[in-house]
């Protein structure tokens, strides 16, 4: 086999079901010269079977096995065996298009400038359906470290395409929890342009087993570890000295379960406003992942919200407290309909209890269709 041009790293565990779907829509790319490395990540099921399977039948398959670590720890593992140019990733249980590393690999060979690149799919359910939805594109100039949260400079990771040289430049995948690849596009941001492209690069699957949708605890985590990222990025922003993220200071982190513990665990070495923004930014991004993952904020949560809002005043421009309000707002709503009125009346300041019992009572007396089509037509009304 000539030198592959492009390395595609597939982290894998416990992913019978759908990792040969999966590598298949990898063998099938227009781009022939790529090598296809994949981490074990110590599953008990048959992926290692199977992926012994594919390796047989396709030398351009690389299958490197570990003892069960985490996405960081396979991710660093199957790095070692990626050598080419461009580096994509890819997950065990999504779909690549036929071709779409050969569009990512022309655009960033036709855009010097640009360091990473993905861009949009179909999502399809746990047996690989359709579900009508798409992935999520943002404007990744519109990144931004110092909102509460953090306004993150997303890529969908599994159709990211890389500049190998960016991604060591930068240093590579950094010992995160989660939120590994937020943290390294602050960084790639840093050098270079990254791009989300409106086209469609495969099938995402949504399903309930997804690790940031598993519990929430683990939206905790992202909460937590998404904004330490952006915190890392306002420190270099700033000409400070760089968070290091660990593995030491991971596993001390292991055992946390709330916002509290996570804060406690986390905040050594950071100033009085560091942890002030932390603790604000982490509760109103466990807030915002609650409005579509499988699981609500609970007595706790609101408890750290209410305390972070309380705490000392932060730097905030007009559209980021505009944004925080409608966000708790909705929150509160969600939980006094589910008969939580105490946690909501946490969330929302006393002068906006009357918006809070309207926006309650829109909820519970309007069927869902009518709520359409109020909300739609409030919409189309301009604002004298």
């Amino acid at each position: 086999m000539t030198d592959p041009i492009i390395d595609v790293l597939v982290p894998a565990y416990e992913a019978e079901r759908t990792i040969r779907s999966s590598i298949d829509s990898l063998r099938r790319q227009t781009v022939r010269n790529i090598r296809i490395v994949v981490v074990n990540d110590g599953s008990t099921d048959q992926t290692g079977r199977i992926l012994a399977e594919l390796a047989r039948d396709d030398a351009r398959i690389k299958v490197v096995t570990q003892a069960n670590q985490g996405i960081v720890a396979a991710l660093s593992h199957g790095l070692e065996a990626c050598r080419a140019p461009f580096l994509a990733r890819h997950d065990a249980d999504d779909l690549a298009a036929p071709d779409r590393l050969e569009r990512q690999m022309r655009y960033l060979e036709d855009h010097p400038d640009c360091v990473a690149v993905s861009g949009g799919g179909m999502h399809i359910d746990a047996d690989g359906r359709p579900t009508g939805g798409r992935v999520r594109l943002a404007s990744v100039e519109a990144a931004d470290p110092a909102g509460a949260p953090a306004r993150e400079p997303y890529l969908p990771q599994p159709f990211l395409l890389m500049r190998r040289a960016a991604f060591d430049g930068v240093g590579g995948y950094r010992s995160l929890a989660v939120a590994e690849d937020s943290d390294l596009y602050w960084r790639l941001s840093e050098i270079g342009t990254l791009r989300n492209i409106d086209e469609s690069f495969g099938s995402y699957r949504v399903h309930a087993g997804s690790i940031s949708s598993r519990s929430i605890r683990n939206g905790r985590s992202l909460a937590f570890w998404s904004q330490m990222a952006a915190l890392s990025a306002r420190r270099r922003r700033a000409g400070q000295p760089d968070l290091v993220f660990t593995p030491d200071a991971l596993r001390q982190r292991e055992a946390s379960v709330t916002l509290d513990d996570f804060l406690r665990a986390g905040c050594a070495g950071l100033t009085a406003e560091e942890r002030s923004w932390l603790a604000l930014a982490s509760g109103l991004k466990l807030a915002a992942l609650a409005l579509y993952r499988p699981y609500e904020l609970d007595g706790t949560d609101c408890d750290f919200i209410r305390r972070a809002l309380r705490d000392r005043p932060l730097p905030m421009t007009a559209d980021n407290r505009a944004e925080m309000a409608d966000l708790l707002m909705a929150t509160a709503t969600r939980l006094a309909v589910h008969g939580r009125l105490g946690d909501a009346a946490k969330l929302v300041s006393p002068v906006r209890y009357p918006v809070l019992l309207g926006r309650i009572s829109f909820r519970l007396v309007l069927p869902a269709g009518l709520r359409q089509l109020v909300k739609r037509a409030a919409g189309r009304v301009q604002p004298a």
